[in-house]
């Protein structure tokens, strides 16, 4: 603070009356009769000095905004209250003369107490029948107020603000301080933005847009004169009531009045301020999730708000950081993408209403840095209304018997990123990822072959005769979506088709309990009680054989992130909501820089990626996708390279999809948040399914940016350690199996005879031929004679097992 020249003997004599006039007033509110009294004098000036003379201010509570990742589009605004600093030079000329006209004529003569004023409005008060008179010069109002906001009790607060002659002893003598410390203006400065103005408007910044939409700096004489009107009696003068329009009329009136007489303004500018009509906007800031600038865009708000609440930086208590985040006056630019953002929500609507059951749920992430780009969903981020509900009733059967409503078109649960109750939901055939990854890390390539049957005898243990188990065993036996054989897959081609009997085989082999330390190590929270213990527990994890098959609980934030770090070549970033946080000195946090590990190497993510190009319609680097794609349209509909993978669960009783390229990863997920159980078929690529609100999300968010592909894995972990497959054309089956397992091979016979230039009943040839990974799998074809089809061996199909080049899918 900047000290002020005074004179020596101006101060001293400003606290020697203070101090006597303190006495009398004291006196005069204890003792009337001996007020006048030299004693009672004597007793307040010797009261007077014992106070304190420094006053410790903090800062008032300031305004929060929140603005997208462009800095410029406004979020929301969160605030305990609507306040936002601002210098003096910002505020018009016209304000300031206005709210010395109204509360402090001669703020430029005094020391901090006007002590005319104080004599003044004695004599008036000992009156009989006469109005109350104060005495508090604008300077007095700042500590009065100063003191209230720097308290750190409630009754702290009483004390600084309830009519007593003690508190006003104390603002006097704080006042003749803070008079001494600060120039005239910084105290100018510090009033007008710390005062309240009515309609939850504190400071005149705020004040300035809640009654007239515009900025300080703005305001006209009329304007000003309203303002300043109103710090008096904000609630009386409130021009928003019908009541209170004509007195704060009145009241400007008055003002406009005292500015003229101070010299402020000319009369001609006077009595036409006075002739303008009052217009106000009454239109109160927004505040909270509830009110985001755009619909939909809650649930984003909502997601930064439970992040804030969870960075210890902000206080170790939720209480702190909740007031922090409501009172700190920080400058927030989240990691919201607008274009994103706004397609997403589209996309989300379109495929269903917000009266639907089922929730449609988009979650859009960057890899390399964990910025999360959009949340959506078909839904209002707002409480349903208890007398005049909106909300249907519950879709759970049970629920609904007893009156419950559901959690749809309006609800505050974060359903797109989990807590407070929101566990997740299955997420199908996109965990067969994780699967793909333990197996590259254990060295099997992309390559590697499983002949894959309708049914698979696993040895992973389940309920005797449970639907999931072999018929009279207790062994898992999954089947294929169809109920049909795979038959001789690759990573690629297995992916491609979701072929289930050969991605739990696969995990058989690598050990379930790898494959969920890999998910755990992508992000996957396992909120759900059953869940957790599994994946809490190594000897729980290994027997846990659907695992693969994406029986486990996510979300789609979860499920973008995961996918983005493969994306990012295993670089893992945690999910943030905030790009930028400045404090309201400008002071840039560092709470809001990317935080990165790397937690899969860079040749399995890329390999994982090639295999993740075969579902979406894009081509992998080495490998050949087989004929079956579970979502062939993203990569048109997109045009851009591509990954990604679609899923449901037993029954459809939810859809997922994550389609990404190297800039954004997006997933989705459609399933009854209030009944995970229902009966509704949660549909893929059709108009109302999960797909579109995916691929559309991703193409738009994709408009105007560059086309970069993804980076091919290395030779080894795609091919592996390649292998000649002896000639076995023409002859008898038993030989031609014994050389090909000779040759370290998995030799199968094939149940399907193919025209063949061969004698019937001999080997036609081998899929696949040539060359394929040591150990995998070789079917045998047998020949039922009549000659080959020309352009392939023994008439056989494409071979899977050897990447035959980079077929365009």
């Amino acid at each position: 603070m900047r000290k002020r020249d005074h004179n020596v003997l101006t101060n001293a004599a400003s606290l020697l009356i203070c101090g006597l006039l303190a006495g009398v007033v004291v006196a005069a509110a204890a003792f009337p009769a001996v007020a006048m009294s030299g004693l009672a004098a004597k007793a307040g000036a010797e009261t007077f000095g014992a106070l304190p003379k420094e006053l410790t201010v903090a800062r008032a509570p300031q305004i929060s905004y929140l603005y997208a990742a462009d800095g410029k589009t406004q979020l929301a605004t969160m605030y305990d209250e609507n306040r936002r600093d601002v210098k003096l030079a910002d505020i018009s000329p016209v304000m300031q003369k206005a709210i010395i006209a109204a509360e402090d004529h001669d703020f430029y003569k005094h020391n901090g107490v006007d002590l005319n004023g104080v004599a003044r409005a004695f004599v008036n008060n000992q009156s009989a029948g006469a109005d109350r008179q104060g005495a508090s010069t604008l300077t007095m109002q700042y500590v009065r107020l100063a003191i209230a906001y720097s308290a750190t009790h409630p009754a702290d607060v009483v004390a600084a603000t309830e009519d007593t002659s003690a508190r006003k002893l104390r603002e006097m003598r704080y006042a003749l301080q803070i008079d001494k410390e600060l120039s005239k203006d910084e105290i100018l400065e510090r009033y007008l933005n710390i005062a309240a103005f009515g309609n939850g408007a504190y400071g005149v910044y705020a004040a300035s847009q809640v009654y007239f939409g515009k900025a300080p700096k703005n305001l006209k004489i009329e304007e000003a004169a309203m303002l300043a009107g109103l710090v008096k009696a904000p609630s009386s003068f409130d021009p928003t009531t019908k009541s209170g329009y004509p007195l704060a009329v009145d009241r400007r009136n008055y003002v406009i009045e005292n500015m003229f007489e101070i010299g402020a303004i000319t009369r001609q500018e006077a009595d036409a301020a006075k002739a303008t009509k009052l217009v106000v906007k009454d239109k109160r800031t927004p505040n909270g999730c509830v009110d985001t600038a755009e619909k939909g865009w809650g649930f984003f708000c909502d997601y930064l708000y439970r992040w804030w609440m969870g960075q210890e930086t902000f206080g170790s208590t939720s209480y702190d950081r909740e007031r922090r985040l409501k009172s700190g006056g920080y400058h927030i630019v989240t990691t919201l993408d607008p274009d994103a953002q706004r397609a997403a929500d589209k996309a989300v609507r379109r495929a269903k209403k917000e009266t639907a059951k089922e929730a449609a749920m988009v979650a859009v992430v960057e890899p390399g840095t964990g910025r999360v780009r959009a949340l959506a969903v078909n839904r209002n981020f707002k409480l349903d209304d208890p007398k005049n509900p909106a909300n249907k009733p519950h879709s759970d059967p049970k629920q609904r018997k007893k009156g419950k409503r559901g959690n749809y078109p309006n609800t505050v649960n974060p359903l797109l990123t989990g807590g407070d109750g929101i566990t997740g939901y299955q997420g199908g055939s996109t965990f067969k990822i994780f699967t793909i990854v333990a197996a590259l890390e254990k060295g099997i390539p992309l390559s590697y072959t499983i002949n894959a049957p309708q049914t698979f005898r696993s040895e992973y243990i389940v309920e005797r005769n449970s639907p999931a188990a072999c018929p009279g065993t207790n062994l898992y036996c999954p089947q294929n979506s169809g109920k049909k054989a795979g038959g001789v897959q690759t990573m690629w081609s297995a992916f491609s088709a979701s072929i289930n009997t050969y991605f739990v085989p696969l995990q058989q082999q690598v050990g379930a309990e790898n494959v969920v330390d890999v998910a755990k190590r992508l992000g996957i929270q396992f909120r759900a009680s059953n869940d957790a213990r599994f994946a809490s527990n190594k000897d729980y994890a290994h027997d846990w054989g659907a695992f693969t098959l994406g029986v486990s609980q996510t979300t789609p934030l979860e499920l973008a992130n995961a996918y983005a770090t493969l994306a990012a070549d295993g670089k893992y970033c945690e999910p943030i909501p905030v790009q930028e946080i400045r404090d309201p000195e400008g002071k840039k946090l560092d709470i809001a820089n990317p935080r990165c590990e790397k937690r899969i190497s860079t040749d399995v993510a890329r390999a994982a990626v090639d295999a993740a190009r075969c579902p979406v319609g894009d081509s992998p680097a080495n490998g050949s996708c087989g004929g079956s794609r579970t979502a062939a349209n993203v990569r048109g509909i997109v045009k851009a390279p591509v990954a990604g993978k679609s899923g449901t669960t037993d029954s459809e009783k939810s859809a997922a999809l994550v389609a990404m390229t190297k800039q954004y990863a997006v997933a989705g997920i459609m399933a009854d948040p209030d009944w995970p159980q229902t009966n509704v078929k949660m549909g893929h690529n059709v108009p109302n399914g999960i797909n579109p609100p995916v691929y559309e999300t991703l193409r738009d968010a994709m408009k105007g940016k560059p086309r970069i592909d993804f980076e091919p894995p290395g030779k080894k972990i795609s091919e592996g350690d390649q292998r000649s497959i002896p000639n076995v054309k023409c002859q008898p089956v038993e030989t031609a199996k014994n050389r090909i397992e000779g040759a370290g091979f998995d030799a199968v016979v094939s149940d399907v005879k193919v025209p063949s230039s061969c004698p019937p009943g001999t080997a036609a040839g081998t899929s696949p031929d040539g060359r394929t990974i040591k150990g995998g799998v070789v079917t045998i074809q047998i020949s039922s004679g009549g000659g080959a089809k020309p352009g392939t061996p023994g008439g056989q199909p494409t071979n899977p097992g050897r990447p035959p080049g980079r077929p365009r899918g």
